[in-house]
Order: C-alpha cells, then sequence, then structure tokens
C-alpha cells in the first residue's frame, strides 16, 4: 500500500512539476523538496527525538478533536464550520436527599421547604449525547442561584435567567431564596436517569447569555470540562468515556449501549422525557466543526495521545513554548501587517498541540513504551537515532519490519512498538530542519528570508513551524511571512466544481498562453482574494498587447542605434532617466549592488555597461 501510495504522490509531482515550469516558476526542478524521501523521514524523526529530549512532549488524556470517520485525533488546522441541526434541551437533575441538610444551609431555607416537593437543579445543553458521561455540575462562583417555587417542583436557575426559562417552559413561579455558586461548590445532585451524583464545582467560564446558567460538565467530551474537573481532582481513571472511535456507545452503556452517538440523541430526550426530567427540548442550527476530509461532524473526545505542552517549562529551564512562539510572532514582519494579530491570537488561546495520529500511514512516532506503565524507554533519544539511519536506508516502512527484540535485546518483553504517527502538520512544519538544514541546505539558510503562502496557513504551516522551530531552535524559522488571498469568480464565490465556476490554469495556458496568467498575478492585488473570471482574462489580454505592441514601436524605432556615436553624454541625462538607468542597473548587474559606491560611480559603471553591451545595433 505505501509503495502504491509513493507511486501516486511522484505521478502527482511530476504533474505538478510540468505547471509549475509551464508558468515560469524558476526553481531547481532536478532536486525538488519531497516529504516522502527517506532522507527527510528520518530527519523529521530526529527532530521529534531533540524535542522530547528537551521536555516539550508528554503523554496524557485530554479531549482532541476526533473524526469517526478518519478513526483518529485531527488537529486545529484540519477542522472546518459548518452548518448543523441538533437538539438543545434543558434537563433536571433531581435533588439528593442526602444533600437536602447542607442545601438548606446554602439557601438558607428551613429543611422542611426542600422536603415538601421535588426539586431540580437544571442545565442547559446542546449535546444531549454527552449526558451519559456526566459527572460535574458548572456554576460560576460569583453568580447568583435562585430556589424557584412552581407550585408542583422546586427548581435552581441562575437569578438572571428565571424569567426566561420559566417563559420558555409555559411555567410561573416564585423566588424563594438565593445563594451565590461558591455556596453551592460540593453539593451533589442525582443523575437524570443513571443510579449516581454529580458535584457542583465552580467554572469562572460559566455564563448567562443562555441556558440557565449551569453548565453539564462532561469531562472525556470537553476541553473546559476536562480542565475543570481535573483542578477538582478528578483522576484520568475516573474519567467516563462510553463513545468509541467509530462514534458508538460502547455495549455496556445502559439504555443507550451499540448506538451512534447522533442516532441516540433523541433516545436520551425521550429517556429525560420518562424520567420527568426533561423541561424543554428545541431544534436549532448552529456553526459546528467539521473534519475537512470528510465533511462530517466531529467531536471533543478524550483519548490517549502525544502532546507537545504550550506551557511546559522545557528541561533547560528557558521560556514556555508559548513564551517563545509568542516573542517569536514580535520578531517577525508580516505582509500584510494583520497577519501578525491573527497569529499572536492563535499561539495565545492554542491547547497543547496533539502530536499523535491514529492512522496507517505516515511518519511514526518510533517509540517503545512499556507494557504495564505507558512509559518510554530510557534510552528513545538513541533508538530514535538508530531507527532514523534504518529509515534513511529504507523509508519509513523499515518501522514496520522493526521488532522490540531486534532494538531491545532482553528487554523486549517488556516493551511495545508505539503504533501513532505523527500529525502531517509536524511533517511540513519541521521542514526548515529537513530542507534548510537538511536536504537543501547549500543552497538555503536558516532562519529563511520569507515564508509565502495562503491566508490559512496561519494556523496551518506557519503555526506549525514557528512551534516547532522555537521547540528546537528558540526562534521562528523565517524572518517575514507573506501571506495572499484565494482565487475566487467574478462574483468573489470560491471556486467549486458544483458551481461550474472553476478556471483551470492549464486551460488558460493553453488557449492564451501562460504569459497572460503570469500577467494576471502580477497585476492583482495579492493581499485580498484573487479575482479571475473570463472578462477579467480579456482584459489582462488586452493589457498584455498594448505592453507588448508599445515594445515593438520602441524597439523598432532602436533598430539602427548606435551607442558609440548617438548616446546622449552622461552628464547631460536628465533626472528622471538617470533613475531609469539606476534602476536597471540594480536588476542586471549585480557585482555594483552596493551601497559604499557613490551614484556618479554608480551611473558611470552603469554607462559603460550599457556600452559594452550596445556597441552594435541595438536589439
Amino acid at each position: 500500500m505505501q509503495q502504491k501510495s509513493r507511486a501516486y504522490a511522484q505521478e502527482q509531482i511530476e504533474r505538478q512539476l510540468q505547471d509549475f515550469q509551464r508558468l515560469g516558476v524558476l526553481a531547481d526542478w532536478k532536486h525538488p523538496y519531497k516529504t516522502m524521501d527517506f532522507g527527510n523521514e528520518a530527519d523529521e524523526l530526529r527532530a521529534l527525538g531533540k524535542i522530547l529530549e528537551k521536555g516539550y512532549v508528554f503523554r496524557g488524556l485530554k479531549p482532541v478533536n476526533w473524526c469517526f470517520d478518519c478513526g483518529s485525533a485531527l488537529a486545529e488546522a484540519e477542522v472546518e464550520y459548518q452548518d448543523k441541526k441538533d437538539i438543545a434541551v434543558d434537563a433536571g437533575f433531581p435533588f439528593a436527599p442526602t444533600q437536602l441538610p447542607a442545601l438548606a444551609q446554602a439557601f438558607g431555607v428551613p429543611q422542611a421547604t426542600l422536603q415538601a416537593k421535588p426539586g431540580k437543579l437544571l442545565v442547559w445543553t446542546t449535546t444531549p449525547w454527552t449526558l451519559p458521561a456526566n459527572q460535574a455540575l458548572n456554576v460560576h462562583p460569583d453568580l447568583h442561584y435562585a430556589l424557584v417555587d412552581t407550585g408542583s417542583t422546586l427548581l435552581i436557575l441562575a437569578q438572571e435567567r428565571v424569567q426566561a426559562c420559566l417563559e420558555s417552559y409555559g411555567l410561573q413561579g416564585t423566588t424563594v431564596a438565593t445563594a451565590t455558586g461558591a455556596a453551592l461548590e460540593g453539593l451533589r445532585f442525582e443523575h437524570p436517569f443513571y443510579p449516581r451524583t454529580a458535584p457542583v464545582y465552580l467554572a469562572n467560564y460559566v455564563t448567562t447569555d443562555a441556558g440557565t446558567g449551569i453548565v453539564h460538565c462532561a469531562p472525556a467530551y470537553g476541553v473546559d470540562d476536562y480542565q475543570t474537573a481535573k483542578a477538582h481532582g478528578l483522576a484520568d481513571s475516573d474519567i467516563i468515556a462510553p463513545v468509541l472511535g467509530n462514534g458508538v456507545y460502547a455495549d455496556s452503556l445502559e439504555y443507550f449501549g451499540g448506538q451512534h452517538i447522533w442516532k441516540a440523541n433523541p433516545l436520551i430526550v425521550d429517556l429525560l422525557a420518562e424520567r420527568g426530567n426533561l423541561f424543554r427540548q428545541v431544534l436549532f442550527s448552529h456553526s459546528y466543526m467539521h473534519c475537512w476530509r470528510h465533511k462530517t461532524p466531529v467531536i471533543f473526545r478524550a483519548t490517549s495521545q502525544w502532546f507537545a505542552g504550550m506551557n511546559v517549562a522545557p528541561a533547560d529551564g528557558s521560556a514556555t513554548l508559548r513564551e517563545k512562539a509568542l516573542a517569536g510572532v514580535e520578531a517577525t514582519q508580516f505582509f500584510p501587517a494583520w497577519g501578525k494579530a491573527r497569529l499572536h491570537t492563535m499561539i495565545a488561546n492554542r491547547p497543547d498541540w496533539t502530536l499523535s495520529r491514529q492512522r496507517q500511514w505516515g511518519v511514526p512516532m518510533a517509540f517503545f513504551v512499556h507494557r504495564e506503565t505507558g512509559a518510554l524507554h530510557p534510552d528513545t533519544p538513541a533508538l530514535l537515532e538508530r531507527i532514523a539511519q534504518r529509515v534513511e536506508r529504507e523509508g519509513i516502512e523499515a518501522w514496520q519490519h522493526i521488532t522490540p527484540e531486534q532494538m531491545l535485546g532482553s528487554e523486549a518483553p517488556e516493551y511495545e512498538k508505539n503504533r501513532d504517527t505523527l500529525d502531517v502538520w509536524f511533517d511540513s512544519g519541521t521542514t526548515h530542519e529537513t530542507v534548510l538544514r537538511g536536504s537543501h541546505a547549500a543552497e538555503c539558510q536558516f532562519p529563511a528570508d520569507l515564508y509565502l503562502e495562503g491566508s490559512d496557513q496561519h494556523r496551518g504551516w506557519f503555526h506549525s513551524s514557528l512551534l516547532t522551530s522555537c521547540m528546537l531552535n528558540g526562534v521562528p524559522p523565517y524572518k517575514a511571512l507573506l501571506t495572499h488571498g484565494f482565487v475566487v469568480d467574478g462574483q468573489g464565490r470560491k471556486m467549486s466544481k458544483s458551481l461550474g465556476n472553476v478556471i483551470a490554469p492549464q486551460q488558460v495556458s493553453d488557449k492564451m498562453g501562460a504569459e497572460i496568467l503570469r500577467l494576471w498575478a502580477a497585476s492583482t492585488d495579492y493581499s485580498g482574494e484573487l479575482t479571475i473570471s473570463d472578462e477579467i482574462l480579456k482584459r489582462v489580454v488586452e493589457g498584455y498587447r498594448r505592453i507588448r505592441n508599445t515594445l515593438r514601436f520602441l524597439l523598432a524605432n532602436l533598430s539602427d542605434f548606435d551607442f558609440q556615436t548617438q548616446a546622449v553624454p552622461l552628464h547631460t541625462l536628465s533626472e528622471i532617466d538617470k533613475e531609469g538607468l539606476e534602476l536597471v542597473r540594480r536588476l542586471q548587474i549585480p557585482a555594483l549592488r552596493t551601497t559604499s559606491a557613490t551614484n556618479s560611480t554608480r551611473l558611470s559603471a552603469s554607462y559603460k555597461f550599457f556600452a559594452q553591451k550596445t556597441s552594435g545595433p541595438f536589439i
């Protein structure tokens, strides 16, 4: 399979090379960079070994973007947002009988008030499928929460949300008492349909913009939920995570085992209603995470992964990765300038980088981990170098044939091979090591003068290159970043086969000539979207013809010009002519590109240059 993949990749590379050459792109086409070159694959492993030694890499259980179709974690850059319809519910968590004394004290009411009728704490969630994994209830410590008597039931809601919620439930009620969120901390409420209780945690991110002002917490399926649960002492081993990698609940889950989570949503709503714990349901459309490959919804899912820590102090005691990367952003020039704020915000707010992927293809995270503890072998850096040497000869396929016995000897029974592969953004993000300092070091330099890509790469290549270089070198791999827009049609719409508005560059080259494409690119503002259409190309053709005909006219009038006898003396040239001569000199006489020479010296040299070049007829 990998051999076929390599053959297919090579076929695409050859096609791209032909197109680039047809457009007149200048490059060393005989020695192109290819990720799949054995040397690059080996150097990528060496880069992984270096950041591991520096102390940035760790293994942990955290919620990560997970695609059921990929069966793997996704990078932030692999997630896009599309509209999705979901069920939102307001669900009740009944008062636990053993908690009534503490609850009465928190609200300052007699215990008999709470015993007189059923009571429920209400949460709002747009993901009913996470309710089976609920393990806590989050409130804001400074918000006030109301104990509301609706006649038949007591409800706990954020005070600011009482009126709106009661109206949506079709209920009327009276506030009996209030308490701050801090006063409710640690109280436990019964799960809506499972025989367990959930404690109240304090979380500053809880708001009253919508919902009930109380957030249902499923640590396995939300980053904020996970962090809050960990801060309150919940161990990874105690996290409830019933959703399997294919999006189906484990068979052992009561009521919903074997069901896909999207199909289970209405079943969960029905069970809430059956238990008397459903107060409202509404179908709504919102922007939701989707896999960029499969265009299907993704979720946050807690799995054991390898991470590069953004806030981890490295082994040498220097600044954290986040601090180094933010300093790197400040030290970089941006074209256009707005790119700086965008990248800065992304680095400032991003979570730890999930390096591992659960895929059969890609550069392996060639680790040996202890069968019982999951710890890396203590000689991992040296082992990675030995494996890299094999990969340099045989490609990443070598990892498939390497056994623990070959590498570890008598320790082999205690260890197993790690089956994860590296994030593809680590592949591209380490090109400053594999290319600038590796396969093309002779013609390149570190840091590069410029990285150039589309505006989406602030969260892609620009981003991953910055992080890897800051881990390896402490500085960005580039001095400047240039961002260009995307090609859109004459109406500003994205090119799409379904819309039938795609203009293939090859067709333009075959029909009008590659120079028309080059002139269109040169005359378009790269900082925004690049608009192209048949009408725009017609105008470019007209401009091209005017330029060509003007040059033909000028050359025709100079066909019998003799520099030696007809040239105007240097000292009599107008200022505009001298400026033109200077600009041409900078372009055509590299040896004279110096700031030390005086203007007159440079102009004289330019004049001699033209005299030599035009000793015969000017053509």
